[in-house]
């Protein structure tokens, strides 16, 4: 039957609900289409490294190096305020060091592209397909595993704005 010259290529499915479809599923762009098992399997393979990548972006986002900053201790301010609520004077003590230009424009760059890359894992996430949503989850687990070897005091290295 011929429908006029309509081209039937295989389209994108889109589904609102939790699904595990392989076949025909886009992630994120059109461009980005599996049409077959092993399309899928090296998307879920690069979505997974995706999700290393975030890790690593997350870590090496909050480290600085001490040494750049010209100081081997942190600063400490002992500068007076008012408390709020019973009118006391208390010092307080700002805890830091001064991070030079260059580090801060680094660690600005890292944090933007972490913030970008979370995002772009959500919509992966969106898509409700199972096993794209285990490539995220996988990815951000083995990331955390590999990168997550010390613990910092006072939780210093905290998630910061994610999405996953």
């Amino acid at each position: 039957m011929d429908h006029g010259g309509h081209d039937m290529a295989p389209r994108c499915s889109m589904h609102m609900l939790w699904n595990t479809q392989i076949i025909d599923t886009c992630v994120v762009f059109s461009q980005w289409h599996i049409r077959s098992h092993v399309q899928f399997f090296f998307s879920f393979l690069a979505i997974v490294g995706l999700g290393m990548l975030y890790e690593y972006l997350r870590v090496s986002g909050r480290r600085t190096p001490l040494t750049a900053s010209g100081r081997s201790s942190p600063e400490r301010s002992d500068a007076e305020e008012t408390g709020l609520l019973n009118g006391l004077r208390v010092a307080s003590r700002k805890t830091g060091s001064t991070v030079p230009p260059l580090y801060r424009a680094m660690r600005a760059l890292l944090y933007g592209a972490s913030v970008g890359l979370s995002f772009f894992l959500m919509l992966v996430f969106m898509t409700y397909n199972a096993y794209l949503i285990a490539a995220v989850v996988i990815g951000a687990a083995a990331g955390h595993y590999v990168l997550g070897g010390t613990m910092e005091p006072n939780n210093a290295a905290g998630k910061g704005m994610a999405c996953h």
